[in-house]
């Protein structure tokens, strides 16, 4: 047998792990600049705000709102404002808004911090009285729930949360910057739902003005819609899934919209063995083997996000793809090898997706009965994210020392990818 990770094969672009990574989520700025230019020219001339919630899907929050701003975004957009204010304690002085509050939301110090400030309802006279009290007008932008059903002022509450919010505003306590909505089925372009969000929306707008209220942000559309709803443009777009490199629709790829996934999920073979047809495999024995063959154990379970429904999901050994068999584990699981006298050692690589894997998070998604957006957003914490800039070498970090599963500042080299350096997860 060969030398582990040398069997002759070309190379992916980012020539793989570096040295004393197990496994690492390997994220390009690159693929998502590209991808925020790609959505600005769909969009334009409305504005373009990039989603950076929930750690930037995944792929590190700071990562990727410098990315999206290096690309030329107009704004950047969370759920919680603690998500925010980390935003602003890394340097990012875009426009940032906040959408989604608790009675533990720190209001107060969301206007210091010049964040804008999604409200549904509840929350106005939370962020009048903090702005009172600051003697600082608070930023906001109010949400009407058009269908969706989750947050967002209902039809019948909005006349009196804008005139409320018009009231502030003559106050000086607000400043009433946008009003908008999320979609509900705009993956699914021919829904008639969309048409009829579109027009609740429209007539909230109405309302809105004639308690007088003139906002200069309408904000409607999400990634599908920013791709097939050019009427739901308004003056912003507010774009997530898309800004990573994945495609909303079922019939259309990332590629189809021209779009690059800017993650790679990397391991390496955990361990390798022969066994006899009948093999059952991992918990459960869901699964057996019906002839001779060699399994390869991957050290990535559901405990690092990967799903433990996922069945025959695809994986990519040494250039070569192959499935998964029985059930995830939380820690690892296992790739049916398919002939006992495989070349496949321990220490090779996998990539489960992206990369030049040909493997997409989609193809995970439906192999766990899933979204793409789930899969790559539930990659876990003890998996480091390996930031490499595909288009040159990134800026120098802090010195430090990269540590799986660690917030790091060291900038590691990788050939061929310009530079890399550790993100925390």
């Amino acid at each position: 047998m060969s030398t582990p990770g040398t069997h002759g094969r070309v190379p992916a672009p980012l020539r793989g792990l570096p040295d004393g990574f197990e496994r690492a989520a390997i994220i390009d700025p690159a693929a998502i600049r590209h991808n925020v230019e790609t959505i600005a020219s769909y969009v334009s001339p409305a504005k373009l705000m990039v989603a950076v919630k929930a750690d930037g899907y995944g792929h590190g929050a700071v990562t990727a709102a410098r990315a999206a701003v290096e690309a030329g975004a107009d704004w950047i957009g969370v759920a919680h404002v603690t998500e925010a204010l980390a935003l602003r304690e890394a340097g990012i002085e875009v426009p940032v808004l906040a959408w989604l509050h608790t009675s533990q939301t720190d209001f107060a110090e969301a206007i210091t911090q010049n964040i804008d400030i999604g409200i549904s309802g509840w929350e106005l006279e939370e962020v009048a009285a903090a702005a009172s009290a600051l003697q600082t007008p608070a930023h906001v932008h109010l949400k009407i729930d058009t269908g969706l059903g989750r947050n967002g002022c209902t039809v019948a509450e909005w006349p009196e949360l804008v005139a409320r919010a018009a009231e502030h505003q003559d106050r000086g306590l607000l400043s009433v910057v946008g009003i908008f909505t999320h979609l509900a089925v705009a993956d699914e372009p021919d829904r008639r739902e969309t048409d009829e969000q579109l027009e609740v929306y429209q007539a909230a707008l109405k309302v809105a003005e004639e308690a007088g209220l003139s906002v200069s942000l309408r904000h409607v559309a999400n990634t599908p819609a920013a791709f097939s709803r050019p009427d739901a443009h308004f003056d912003m777009v507010r774009v997530g899934v898309g800004v990573y490199g994945q495609s909303p629709f079922a019939d259309r790829t990332a590629e189809d919209l021209g779009l690059r996934p800017a993650m790679e999920l990397r391991t390496r073979v955990a361990n390798v063995k022969r066994v006899p047809s009948g093999q059952g495999i991992s918990y459960g024995l869901t699964h057996r083997v019906d002839r001779p063959t060699a399994l390869a154990l991957i050290p990535l379970g559901y405990g690092d996000g990967v799903p433990r429904i996922a069945v025959h999901a695809p994986v990519q050994i040494s250039g070569r793809t192959y499935q998964s068999v029985g059930r995830v584990a939380m820690d690892q699981f296992v790739v049916d090898l398919g002939d006992p006298d495989t070349e496949v050692q321990v220490g090779d690589e996998v990539v489960l997706f992206g990369g030049d894997s040909g493997i997409s998070a989609a193809d995970w998604g439906r192999a766990a009965q899933t979204i793409n957006y789930e899969i790559i957003t539930r990659i876990g914490g003890r998996v480091p994210r390996l930031v490499a800039d595909s288009s040159g070498p990134a800026s120098a970090a802090e010195p430090g020392q990269a540590k799986a599963g660690r917030t790091a500042d060291a900038v590691v080299g990788l050939p061929g990818a310009g530079s890399l350096e550790e993100d925390s997860p």
